[in-house]
């Protein structure tokens, strides 16, 4: 038994720095392995692409998938007739929207329960209070401009839930931030990703979104960590 384990552990060991290896060279040759996947599934691609938009911005804990970059590329692709750009902005349009129309779900009617039964130091009615105000005020701007950012995009419609954030306003910026994202990410692809000096430095313009995604990620943890530490030292006090 405990030699069987010791096999199941050891292949594991091996198989999760694999995947990590698969999934960096997925990112970082996202136009190559999308190419791919076009030639493999033709029309059942534009369902890949929606599916993956669709758990980038509806699941809070995937905001690692490829999203700006995604997009950029297949623009890029659909500028050299591999892809269809009408069925390529629809298909992106449709999984941006209802990812986030998901994910305010979410936030609405699972995420405030769950954070007052897991974390009930941590949720006081003060800071509800804040969300509330804040989504109130502030709620349509950051749904528009919270598009464009990595990370950033798919935490802002959980957050718009847990404010309550009325939802007819907020899928009218929902909707008008899918259309926008999805076009400028897309037609930049389109138009500048045939350019050569492009296309021989896309694994290098794939590595900047990275690293600014992996940043964005960086700042987002160090704020919780910061908070929930001042909020530890201010209970202690």
């Amino acid at each position: 038994m405990v030699c069987t384990s010791g096999r199941y552990m050891q292949a594991a060991s091996y198989l999760v720095p694999a995947m990590m290896v698969s999934f960096i060279d997925l990112i970082f040759h996202l136009d190559l392995h999308l190419a791919g996947v076009v030639h493999s599934y033709g029309l059942w691609t534009y369902l890949i692409l929606f599916a993956i938009i669709f758990f980038e911005t509806g699941l809070v804990v995937t905001p690692f998938l490829p999203g700006d970059s995604l997009l950029f590329v297949a623009g890029a692709l659909a500028a050299g007739g591999i892809l269809n750009l009408n069925l390529l902005i629809v298909a992106f349009i449709l999984g941006a929207v209802c990812g986030d129309a998901l994910n305010y779900w979410l936030g609405s009617y699972i995420g405030i329960h769950v954070f007052k039964e897991r974390f009930p130091n941590l949720i006081k009615k003060e800071y509800l209070d804040d969300t509330y105000a804040f989504y109130e005020k502030y709620g349509g701007t950051t749904i528009f401009v919270a598009r464009f950012v990595p990370v950033v995009r798919t935490f802002a419609p959980f957050l718009a839930g847990v404010g309550t954030m009325e939802f007819h306003r907020f899928l009218f910026y929902n909707v008008l931030g899918a259309v926008a994202w999805t076009l400028v990410v897309v037609l930049s692809g389109f138009y500048f990703g045939r350019l050569p000096i492009v296309r021989e430095n896309m694994s290098l313009l794939l590595l900047m979104v990275a690293a600014v995604t992996a940043v964005t990620i960086l700042l987002l943890i160090i704020g919780i960590v910061s908070s929930c530490w001042q909020q530890k030292k201010d209970g202690c006090q």
